[in-house]
């Protein structure tokens, strides 16, 4: 009889298969996110930049019944979308999800060049929507202000603005990252330096650049919706009020339907908003706490999921200002309609 000298293993806590089946879960998961991915991004891609290529035409025609001030944020907000999709989307995620047919990237020393770009594009992307959104607050509950404020020349000074602080924040991604791409799916897709590994200098630096985009745009914009908000349901209460004892039991008013519907698309705006970019944002500071040395656990798919969402809100933000407007869907329409046209009139000759 032959007597086995190794212990047997020691009997599994239903903790650890606990643990060992939500890793399984979250392979399976990020493994059918990954493929999705790899349809996805050429897939929005096609649809994102012409998308935002058409918007940027046709606003910039002013034939949307749009003033002056407002197209002009539109067409800011539309253009950084656009380079958003171009630098993220084009240049960053389909290169990783299609790392086989992109494996030159490895020799371009252009990444930390591209990071300042793309961190730069992100910040205006996110930041024109809060300043149209406070440009808004201001028109419907700032009338004295209105007049000096909601104006072409206004809009031109913050949007430069923006645009000039977004280029100089993200200078010092230059210094921090090489120039060297790393085809990885995480927020670092730059080689990094070793001295900013685990830095708190950095570490405090990158933080700060996720607390300014895009935690204080979700606070700002839910407190500039919530306050135009009220300020809309306090003018229709008086307006009811003086309807009432004007002509008794009020028809339907077509000034509170208008107001209504401002209501429900400030809180599409918010809601779609902080929606597409929540999931996003707990991935980047995830992975920063992570780095200077303490553990959060995050599941991989969560990361795959943010990434998708936060890209797909480069299409959303113009399109639920502008495309609710008619006659900018009737300038789409045309559009759509202008190759067709062309092809009859040619078969007709």
């Amino acid at each position: 009889m032959v007597v086995s000298l190794i212990p047997p293993p020691p009997p599994m806590s239903d903790e650890y298969l606990a643990i060992v089946a939500s890793w399984r879960l979250d392979e399976k998961i990020t493994g059918v996110l990954m493929k999705i991915q790899r349809i996805y991004y050429p897939l929005f891609a096609a649809f994102g930049v012409p998308m935002n290529l058409v918007t940027i035409m046709i606003l910039s025609r002013g034939n949307c019944g749009l003033s002056k001030c407002v197209t002009r944020y539109l067409v800011a907000m539309a253009t950084a979308d656009l380079l958003v999709v171009i630098l993220d989307l084009i240049l960053r995620h389909i290169p990783i999800r299609y790392e086989e047919q992109f494996i030159f990237v490895y020799s371009i020393p252009l990444c930390n060049i591209h990071a300042v770009l793309l961190y730069a594009a992100t910040d205006c992307s996110v930041w024109f929507t809060i300043t149209f959104t406070f440009d808004r607050f201001v028109a419907i509950c700032c009338q004295k202000l209105k007049t000096k404020y909601s104006t072409e020349r206004t809009a031109a000074v913050v949007l430069g603005t923006v645009t000039v602080l977004s280029c100089l924040k993200n200078i010092p991604w230059y210094f921090m990252f090489s120039g060297w791409y790393v085809l990885g799916n995480n927020p670092w897709f730059c080689d990094v330096y070793d001295t900013n590994y685990a830095s708190l200098g950095w570490g405090a630096f990158e933080i700060l650049h996720y607390i300014i985009t895009p935690c204080v745009p979700f606070i700002l914009i839910l407190l500039l919706n919530a306050l135009t908000v009220r300020h809309i349901l306090m003018a229709s209460r008086a307006r009811r009020r003086l309807r009432g004892h004007s002509s008794g039991e009020s028809p339907r008013d077509p000034e509170m339907e208008s107001r209504r519907k401002s209501m429900i698309l400030l809180f599409v705006i918010s809601g779609n908003f902080i929606l597409l970019w929540a999931m996003y944002m707990v991935v980047l500071m995830e992975n920063r706490i992570g780095w200077i040395g303490h553990t959060v656990y995050i599941p991989v798919f969560v990361t795959e999921l943010g990434f998708m969402l936060q890209q797909l809100s480069c299409c959303t933000n113009t399109g639920i200002y502008a495309v609710t407007q008619t006659k900018f869907r009737e300038q789409w329409k045309n559009v759509l309609k202008y190759p067709f046209v062309v092809i009859v009139k040619f078969i007709k000759q």
